[in-house]
Formats: C-alpha cells, structure tokens, sequence
C-alpha cells in the first residue's frame, strides 16, 4: 500500500454506483479504501475487484473466528483483489496466526487492538496493549488505534514498534487526522465525512492536505 496522503477512505456508501463514483472521485488522493460488511452485503463481494482498479482494498471485516474460517476469509478476500484484510485479535494466535499465513506475500493483516466509538472503551481498550502484543508475536503488518483517543495510539506504538497504525474515527466520529498522524499514526481513516459529502474529492484533499501540514 502506498504511503503518500496518509490518508483512506472508509467507503461505507450502499449504492453501488455511488460507490464506484467516490472511489474514482478520490483515486490518486486516497492511498487505500476501506469496505465493510454494508457495501459488500448490499452490492456483493465483486465490490472489492471492482473498487481495486481505483485504489488499494482493504477488506475491513473484522474477522474474528476459528483459524479455518479465518484463512477461507482471508483467502477469498484476497483472491478478489484485496490488499489488506482487518482482524481481530481477541480469537487468540492461532487464528491470528492463520490470517498472516493466509494472506501470504499477497496482502498484509491488520490487527485491531482497539475500537473507536465509545463503547471501545469497554473491552477493547483494556486489552489493547495484550492484543498489540499478541500480532507482534503473529507478525502481522500493522494495527488499527483509535484517533478519538490518540493517547492511546501512542501507547500501542509504543509496543509495536515501526509496524503500520491505521488510525479511525476522523470526522464525523469526532477525531482528528492531525492529531492522530502526530500521535503516531500511519494513516487515518475517514469515512461519512468524506463519502456523504457533496464533494468527496475537495473534502480528501482537505484532510490530505492537514496531514502534511504536521508531518
């Protein structure tokens, strides 16, 4: 994936033709799209082949299963065009482990350690530091912290050493790509902010543009 705005896009949108109209919208200026169940549920897994010809995919779903069901997802996500798939790590190393090895040189896997809405508060936070630990330990390219606690992103890079962080919640979740970038993270994602705009390629490039002003 490349690494020049430091900046994807959480695509999120329903409407196929809006989708692909977002994607092409922002391609050059987003470094990767993030799908998630809602786009790939209600357009279909073709989505992904599809959105790969504007940017890097990065299959956000969150795996968090047996190690066989785990590798089946990985490896169809891939096969279709994916870049990147995000899984949980909480399901333990052997299913985290699974994800690496099935992802091969192919793609990457990023491990959440902790979630961004408040109720990630709850569970996800108090583990974060085992969870960043546990994809060390698995060899998994990077980790997902969240931008409306960067506290907390500079504790998980503090465990995980250069690994990737990719960092969500900007906008309409309250957090700041500014921030987050000088908190230690990688990229940030941005979703609604950006896809439900009337002008998602002028918003992209606004948001670029504050990240390089702090790097």
């Amino acid at each position: 994936m490349r690494k020049s705005s430091r900046l994807i896009l959480a695509l999120d949108e329903t409407d196929e033709k809006k989708a692909l109209a977002i994607a092409e919208s922002v391609s050059g200026i987003v470094d990767a799209i993030k799908i998630n169940w809602p786009l790939v549920l209600s357009s279909g897994p073709e989505m992904i082949t599809k959105l790969s010809k504007y940017s890097d995919v990065i299959c956000d779903f969150k795996v968090a299963d047996i190690p066989n069901t785990v590798r089946l997802i990985v490896e169809n996500s891939v096969a279709r065009g994916a870049a990147a798939v995000i899984v949980h790590a909480f399901p333990g190393s052997d299913s985290l482990a699974e994800a690496v090895k099935a992802a091969g040189d192919k793609a990457v896997i990023y491990a959440v350690t902790e979630m961004s809405h408040p109720g990630g508060k709850e569970f996800t936070a108090p583990n974060a530091e085992r969870l960043a630990q546990v994809g060390v330990d698995c060899d998994v390219a990077g980790f997902i912290a969240p931008a409306t606690r960067p506290e907390r992103i500079a504790a998980i890079r503090s465990i995980i050493g250069d690994r990737e962080i990719l960092s969500p919640g900007v906008g309409a979740q309250g957090g700041s790509a500014s921030e987050a970038i000088k908190a230690g993270a990688d990229y940030v994602i941005v979703g609604r902010a950006i896809y439900k705009s009337e002008n998602p390629r002028a918003v992209a490039e606004e948001i670029a543009n504050e990240i390089k002003a702090v790097l």
